[in-house]
């Protein structure tokens, strides 16, 4: 089969490999139909996840049909149609348990990084039964893309400020995950959602989507001033970090109202400041890291009731044979490039 393999920093190949086989009774065989490329694949390639291992399938936002499973998977079955955690998950130990899946003891983010992802034509996923999620006859493979990655992203970060119907919530980017984080805190009761970013044209996706009520771009317009105009001068209720950038969590911080949350999702390729001492007394409350996509099956059912709709993010489309290529574009983010969809 083909598959495209992180050869060393600034390295990728596309090459003839082995079809997987199962390993554990608790493995799947998937035949992967719709792939994406994420920015946690650009932070690979670059070099800023040293846990990668060289000569691995990249790719781990997929969805696909089942083609075999281990004796130890119950809840699927060859033919299942199914949309893929990014991560690998036990469901038993002490983390999973408390829906801290992403610090699984036996998993974490495998796919695509320790073990072969779905940049591939066929893939092996480990504990079957927690990573993959049957989809409904009325959901369809592009419905279901970005369900166990950027959409779990923006739920869980939407999660993470405990959102009440009074809440101003402010998303710093409206890159994918940010578009995500956005429908989610909506469904989650927000009261006002502010979109931020630099860029005008994803700034007008989140308008023709109607995912927000205000729309800033801050090299433009005041945003403290618009900010502290919508909150009678507290500031955001919570902002969710999502765009990465050198300034953005230092922005994150600052118009975040004292006792309020900042959620950060955003993954960083260099350290960010903390300066508690500018800070001192507005007593913030900050919660990081990796996502916990642990809501696979809640979103699903969003998805088949309309209440969530991601289909809009696909914006270019390739055969994975020109992966290498899907690959160069979207590292440039050009052309109002939003996700990729990589077809076999």
């Amino acid at each position: 089969m083909k598959a495209l393999v992180y050869k060393d920093v600034g390295e990728i190949e596309l090459i003839e490999k082995p079809l997987p086989v199962l390993h554990s009774e608790n493995d799947a065989i998937v035949k992967v139909e719709i792939s994406s490329i994420c920015t946690s694949d650009l932070h690979i390639v670059r070099g800023f996840v040293p846990r990668a291992q060289k000569g691995v399938v990249l790719g781990h936002e997929f969805v696909g049909t089942i083609m075999s499973v281990g004796s130890g998977v119950k809840n699927l079955k060859p033919g299942d149609r199914v949309s893929a955690n990014c991560e690998t998950f036990c469901g038993e130990c002490w983390f999973c348990r408390h829906g801290f899946v992403n610090n699984c003891e036996k998993g974490g983010w495998e796919l695509g990084c320790r073990i072969d992802g779905c940049h591939a034509e066929y893939v092996r996923v480990p504990y079957a039964d927690m990573g993959l999620t049957k989809l409904p006859e009325d959901v369809s493979f592009e419905n279901a893309l970005f369900v166990g990655d950027i959409l779990s992203s923006g739920w869980w970060g939407a999660e993470l400020c405990e959102i009440k119907p009074e809440d101003v919530v402010v998303i710093i980017g409206a890159g994918p995950v940010g578009l995500c984080s956005m429908m989610s805190a909506k469904v989650q009761g927000a009261s006002k959602i502010v979109a931020l970013d630099v860029d005008d044209t994803r700034l007008e996706v989140a308008r023709k989507q109607n995912l927000a009520d205000y729309f800033v771009n801050p090299k433009k317009e005041d945003l403290y001033q618009i900010i502290m105009n919508l909150t009678q001068g507290r500031g955001a209720d919570s902002v969710i970090e999502a765009a990465g950038a050198d300034d953005t969590f230092e922005l994150a911080y600052k118009i975040a109202r004292p006792n309020a949350i900042v959620a950060v999702v955003a993954m960083y390729e260099k350290n960010q400041i903390l300066p508690l001492p500018e800070m001192y007394g507005k007593n913030l409350i900050f919660k990081t890291g990796g996502v916990d996509a642990s809501k696979c099956s809640e979103l699903v059912n969003l998805i088949f009731e309309n209440k969530l709709n991601t289909d809009f993010l696909i914006t270019h489309r390739y055969k994975l044979e020109d992966i290498i290529k899907a690959y160069e574009f979207f590292e440039t983010k050009s052309n109002g490039c939003l996700k990729i969809a990589v077809t076999n």
